[in-house]
């Protein structure tokens, strides 16, 4: 799957930052491209891995490049300002063999949670390729202000995306961890799954999967504009134990015990995809009420199975709404791990959502009322007798 991924704003960019690192330890010849965008000076520079020419800092006439302070309507303004110098660093890279686009962003903040549907609207009108975000909503204990800008960007960006993913700061919390340590396993935890779905339909190392996955299917699971989630688990793969045959074994036995490491390997697999479907999701929600799904297996190939995948296909058809469940493996030799990916696709019974609506609701009305109790204490200072000049 080609992304050109877009980094947008503080939390956008770091994480642009540690998928292309991600990407460079791997060795990866899928040509990706990327940009990160910032209004702020300081954000850009501590970027360690995405390259200098691949980093764009906007509106320096307003903000002089120190950031927006968490006005998503002034980061809305200053990338409209400068879209055709965003669009055109877009061109400058090409686009002729993408599959998609991938704009992430923390829609909480300023810069990102406001450019990123300015930036999604500009590119939808002006390129076939599907447009994808990837949104972090911001954890309650960050204030009413965080949930009132969350909640504006999603409605303004679900206008111009084929879908938007998401994953809720909220429902990830490390113990023990500072806040620093908790955001950077946070990133961790996105970069991870974004990698793995950039793996669909691009074999390395000379092998092919039993069960391809090509990017035309995750186009098709990720159709329809609404919002998804994602699963994710992984196992050691344990290295298969030596067999030694002897002349005098027999052949019965020998298939009764190549047929249990056979199953054993389905169940493995099949149990790897529950534990991605049934565990920590991205963004808390009920999976009986996504339309559609996808299953990704990656690991060493003698560790996938075919069977095993068909399994858990057949178990995740039961379990969601909809009846278009793909699934497909991803064999490489360069981890010891397996792992298991699951795309919720278009789900509608998100309880994070609702509370963020109300929660921006709320905050809609304090502001307002109290920009109002401001503005009257400020006028009864004056004496009322004095005439106003107009």
């Amino acid at each position: 799957m080609r992304f050109f991924v877009i980094g947008f704003g503080q939390a956008g960019g770091k994480i642009l930052d540690m998928f292309v690192e991600n990407e460079k330890q791997r060795g990866s010849n899928v040509r990706m491209r990327w940009l990160a965008i910032n209004s702020a000076r300081t954000d850009l520079i501590g970027l360690k891995h995405v390259p200098m020419r691949d980093r764009i800092l906007i509106g320096q006439t307003v903000v002089k490049g120190h950031g927006v302070g968490t006005d998503n309507r002034l980061g809305a303004k200053i990338t409209q300002e400068e879209i055709e110098t965003i669009l055109n660093a877009i061109d400058e890279r090409g686009t002729h063999d993408l599959d998609a686009f991938l704009i992430i962003a923390g829609l909480g903040g300023g810069t990102g949670s406001g450019g990123a549907p300015v930036l999604a609207k500009y590119i939808s009108e002006m390129y076939s390729e599907p447009v994808y975000a990837f949104g972090i909503l911001p954890a309650p204990e960050e204030g009413k202000l965080y949930s009132l800008n969350a909640a504006r960007s999603m409605i303004s960006i679900m206008k111009y995306v084929d879908n938007l993913i998401l994953f809720d700061n909220g429902a990830w919390k490390f113990e023990g961890l500072s806040l620093k340590e908790s955001f950077a396993r946070i990133n961790e935890e996105i970069v991870r799954r974004i990698a793995l779905l950039a793996r669909a339909g691009e074999p390395m190392e000379d092998m092919v999967g039993e069960m391809v996955v090509d990017s035309s299917e995750v186009i098709n699971t990720l159709k329809g504009g609404g919002i998804s989630s994602i699963g994710y688990a992984t196992s050691l793969a344990e290295a298969e134990q030596k067999k030694s045959f002897s002349l005098f074994k027999k052949k019965k036995k020998e298939e009764e015990e190549m047929e249990t490491i056979e199953g054993d390997k389905a169940i493995k697999i099949s149990s790897l995809v529950r534990r991605a479907a049934l565990g920590r999701l991205t963004l808390p929600c009920n999976i009986a009420s996504a339309e559609r799904a996808l299953i990704l297996v990656a690991g060493p190939p003698e560790h996938l199975d075919r069977k095993g995948l068909e399994k858990a296909k057949i178990w995740l058809e039961e379990q969601i709404a909809g009846v278009e469940v793909r699934a497909g493996d991803y064999p490489t030799r360069r981890t010891k791990y397996v792992a298991a990916l699951v795309l919720l696709a278009n789900v509608t019974d998100a309880p994070r959502v609702k509370e963020l609506q109300q929660l921006a609701l709320e905050a809609k009305e304090g502001i307002e009322a109290a920009e109002k109790e401001r503005i009257e204490k400020t006028i009864s200072l004056f004496d009322e007798d004095l005439e106003p000049l107009i």
